[in-house]
């Protein structure tokens, strides 16, 4: 999951709001789709098939950087898993990627003591120059406490503890941390893990460089790192610390995002579309973040296949690529559509780990996405009769997932991948889960297929296939919203 969802201000909204056929008098959905539902749902909670995939993902490809060899491998096995699931017009349209290398790294403290610090570079971070950078290093809390200091952090390492407070707001530090420091002459960042556990795991996650500002190498350190850095610093002792990564960027590599789908029986050109991105950091397997996408949005498709339902619409599932750096799968697949965004009726996307499902949002009142893990509360939307006769509608879909715990429908879904679509005002929504552990694996070496527990996992295809068969088979369509902003 990408920082680029957190730190864009929401858009303005235009006064257009996407045709949409009548849902207020339509029959209750909650008692029209029971019996396909309750069907699905077995059949989720049966399956097998879903967490093999997603095991074998994790352990025989495992992280699949953007240009690494291992997401093409991703790439040409999800193509044919998805022909083995029975899924039709199986393609992979090409995109270019971003091709960001880590290379070696390492950060030490030289004094008060010498010690190794825990670290991950920043993704899209340029290296330090060759042999490293040795210099003196201030901590500060906030962005505050940094411009207070001025121009005094010119020539030194600049290290941010900020405290964990949701990943919307503590984000900031990672994405533009950086360029802030770079413009008061800092020569390096340090910023402490965005997370609230502490278990001496760096996570890294890229950061958006200013156009402006010069560019200085910036890595993600421990909580437990930044802390002690901060007593140091409270006890009055002299911090100096050397920074050495050869990370730095080649030419944009060729990479393609996956599709396949089950034709609609009576409305085939009128599309759901549904997935998550294929793409993860070079640190772990890319299980939760976004294996556990992925591969739920594909099992949820093909059980809806396997038990013989035939939906109105199509229902197309979509592997996006390049989310993590570059959200270039999105743009492409909004590009590859072309004149047929009228066509898509509703855009779901799972990019928020699969713990325990509590429902799903609806609406991307945040602009192009919807509330992500960790996220603090929205305020509550202004919505119009056609918003509110969909959110109406989103309701009695949620009460089909009552008797797996997952009956909420709440406002705000989304994600970055359909990010492109929402904005030009096709419907989006995301499952909602309880997100107890997220962010202590998130963009970490311990984001691992063992994470994911296999009976939280099934009821996230459960939510997936009931969610995408009564969107594709409905007799109406949800409203979308058209808003301005720029991808």
């Amino acid at each position: 999951m990408t920082l680029r969802r957190f730190h864009r201000l929401i858009p303005s909204l235009l006064p257009v709001v996407l045709a949409a056929s009548p849902l207020g008098a339509a029959a209750d959905l909650s008692n029209q789709y029971r019996e396909p539902a309750n069907r699905l749902i077995d059949a989720a909670l049966a399956d097998t098939a879903g967490y093999a995939r997603l095991a074998y993902l994790c352990d025989r490809i495992g992280n699949r950087l953007s240009g690494s060899p291992a997401l093409l491998k991703a790439i040409t096995w999800s193509a044919a898993e998805m022909k083995n699931a029975g899924l039709e017009n199986v393609v992979t349209p090409p995109v270019k990627v971003p091709h960001w290398v880590r290379g070696a790294e390492s950060a030490s403290l030289l004094s008060p003591v010498e010690k190794h610090l825990h670290m991950l570079g920043l993704g899209l971070s340029v290296g330090t120059p060759a042999g490293g950078i040795t210099a003196d290093a201030v901590v500060v809390p906030n962005f505050d406490a940094l411009n207070k200091l001025g121009k005094s952090v010119a020539g030194k390492i600049v290290v941010y503890n900020a405290p964990f407070v949701n990943y919307g707001q503590t984000v900031a530090y990672r994405s533009t941390g950086a360029s802030r420091a770079a413009d008061l002459g800092a020569v390096a960042v340090l910023v402490r893990s965005i997370t609230p556990l502490a278990m001496q795991t760096p996570h890294t996650g890229a950061l958006g460089y200013a156009t402006t500002s010069p560019k200085i190498p910036a890595a993600a350190i421990t909580i437990e790192d930044a802390m002690m850095l901060d007593r140091m610093q409270q006890r009055g002792e002299a911090i100096r610390i050397h920074l050495d990564m050869q990370a730095h960027m080649e030419p944009d590599a060729d990479a393609a995002n996956v599709i396949g789908e089950i034709r609609g029986s009576e409305k085939p050109d009128e599309v759901v579309v549904i997935g998550g991105h294929i793409d993860s950091w070079d640190v772990g397997q890319g299980a939760q973040d976004d294996g556990s996408g992925i591969m739920a949005a594909l099992e949820a498709v093909a059980l809806i296949k396997q038990i013989g339902l035939h939906p109105r619409r199509t229902i197309r599932v979509v592997f996006w690529v390049n989310e993590e750096n570059g959200g270039k799968g999105g743009q492409a697949y909004r590009a590859w559509i072309g004149d047929h965004l009228s066509d898509h009726v509703a855009a779901i996307e799972m990019d928020g780990g699969a713990e325990k499902p509590t429902g799903f949002g609806y609406g991307s009142f945040r602009g192009t996405r919807g509330p992500r893990p960790g996220d603090a509360a929205p305020s509550a939307p202004q919505l119009n009769a056609a918003e509110q006769d969909s959110f109406n509608i989103c309701r009695q879909i949620a009460k089909l997932l009552e008797r797996i715990d997952a009956g909420k429908a709440e406002l705000g879904g989304g994600g970055s991948d359909i990010g492109p679509l929402v904005r030009d005002g096709v419907p989006g929504l995301s499952p909602s889960n309880a997100a107890l552990h997220y962010f202590d694996w998130h963009h970490t070496e311990a984001d691992t297929v063992d994470k994911v527990d296999p009976e939280d996992f099934r009821r996230n295809i459960a939510v997936l296939a009931v969610l995408s068969y009564v969107l594709a088979d409905m007799p109406g369509k949800l409203a979308g919203r058209k808003n301005a902003a720029a991808e």
